[in-house]
């Protein structure tokens, strides 16, 4: 290990996991700060690292979407996050979906045991002056620093409410009134579906519309980040907005009389043995009671139980064109570097991506060295170049999406133009990372 002064990464989520991760591979020593289990959040249960709070899918690896490639450049780039979820993973269809405590488990089983990291289970109240660090406390950081994150950039931090699905237990779903079946996979096993007729759904969106909902704190306001909107917020814009969101028939028929329903719930396996079934899409912030009489006006779920029921809190992110380079470092202070959703991208993998990003970046710098921009031709350098340079005035977290990348010349037609675009950014990527992200020797 190398006798530079070691790096402080605050929060041991996905970001800041993988930070440290790709410090320790580039031989410089790491303190990994994270403020759990001593000081909880509203949202985690444990204090292991990488524990997910929303979901338990990293979202699709099919090679048509930009999920996807974003996976296979986090393979290329030795991601500690991606291959510890393939190791942890639960069916999930074409999504990479993982049993979420297994997951956090190896997680931190691999952090500990990898040299050179030192893990300190301290809360960050301040931004560490005089050294090189990774700012990765996730969306949930903690008040005192937050303040600090706040009057450090000049500008008030950015939020918005991001909404946890209910998990109910399998054996409680009727499946006489449910089924098998995957909207574009063969695999039938991957999806529990519960259909709904017209007038069940009906019923059930305007039970939405009218529920209780939990009271916001005195500092939160009303704003949602559009790519993670609440249930019974999406049943307020309109009759069908939901049939056409998480409750789409397409691609679905009910084996009972071989017709596409109205519209269907799908539940997803929330552990590797399939005894937790994830309500898919349906991040809520109705009161628990609601939520029980609610949820169970779906008729498989009429008998329900929840193992655990939805919660919604506030998510911390700076205005990223402001603050940061497309490196992920401060554009105020040298050396001093932020990752995952706390940067204004969205999603578990845009985070571990970020994160990783930010670790490379603070590893060139510990060395002396100046930080390279990850090319805007792969997913993980137009998200860094998005949330770094967006030019939009109302600035809002971003997902992986083909519409960061370049346009490629010509015209090309779209199943070929995808193709053309994910070879063009793991070619990028490949010469990236062993021109411009390795120390030398």
């Amino acid at each position: 290990m190398s006798a530079t002064a070691p790096v402080l990464v605050i929060g041991a989520g996905l970001a800041g996991a993988e930070a440290a991760w790709q410090l320790a591979r580039r031989k410089i020593p790491v303190e990994l700060w994270e403020m759990r289990p001593g000081v909880m959040t509203p949202a985690h249960r444990t204090g292991l690292a990488a524990e997910l709070v929303c979901s338990n899918s990293l979202g699709s690896e099919a090679e048509t979407s930009a999920s996807g490639l974003l996976k296979d450049e986090l393979r290329l780039a030795g991601s500690l996050i991606l291959a510890t979820a393939e190791g942890s993973r639960v069916p999930a269809g074409r999504a990479l979906a993982v049993d979420r405590l297994l997951f956090a488990r190896a997680v931190e089983d691999k952090l500990c045991g990898m040299p050179g990291i030192t893990m300190v289970h301290r809360e960050a109240r301040e931004l560490p002056p005089g050294r090189v660090a990774v700012v990765a406390s996730g969306p949930l950081t903690s008040p005192a620093l937050a303040g600090a994150i706040s009057s450090f950039t000049g500008e008030a931090n950015l939020f918005f409410f991001d909404a946890v699905a209910p998990i109910v237990l399998a054996d409680t779903v009727d499946m006489d009134r449910a089924f098998w079946g995957s909207r574009y996979s063969r695999d039938e096993r991957h999806y529990l579906n519960c259909p709904l007729d017209c007038d069940q759904y009906l019923a059930f969106r305007e039970a939405l519309v009218s529920a209780e909902q939990h009271p916001r704190h005195d500092f939160e306001d009303s704003r949602f980040f559009e790519g993670c909107l609440p249930v019974e917020e999406l049943a307020r814009r309109g009759p069908d907005t939901m049939r056409f969101g998480p409750l789409k028939p397409v691609g679905l028929k009910d084996p009972r009389d071989g017709l596409r329903p109205h519209a269907v719930v799908q539940l997803r396996r929330e552990d590797r043995d399939g005894r937790l079934l994830n309500l898919v899409g349906f991040q809520t912030n109705l009161t628990f009671a609601e939520q029980r009489r609610v949820f169970r006006m779906i008729p498989a779920l009429a008998r329900a139980e929840f193992a655990r029921l939805g919660v919604m809190h506030r998510n911390t992110y700076v205005k990223g064109p402001q603050v940061l380079h497309p490196t992920m470092e401060s554009v105020r202070r040298r050396g001093l570097f932020f990752g995952g959703q706390l940067t204004g991208v969205e999603g578990y993998v845009e985070s571990t991506a970020s994160g990783l990003v930010a670790g490379i970046g603070a590893a060139l710098r510990a060395r002396g060295l100046e930080p390279n921009a990850f090319p805007v031709e792969t997913v993980i350098g137009a998200l860094c170049s998005y949330v770094s340079g967006s030019p939009s005035p109302d600035f809002q977290p971003m997902n992986a999406n083909w519409g960061l990348l370049p346009p490629l010349p010509g015209a090309p037609r779209k199943r070929q133009r995808l193709a053309l675009l994910r070879r063009r950014s793991l070619e990028a990527l490949d010469r990236f990372l062993k021109v411009s992200a390795e120390l030398p020797a």
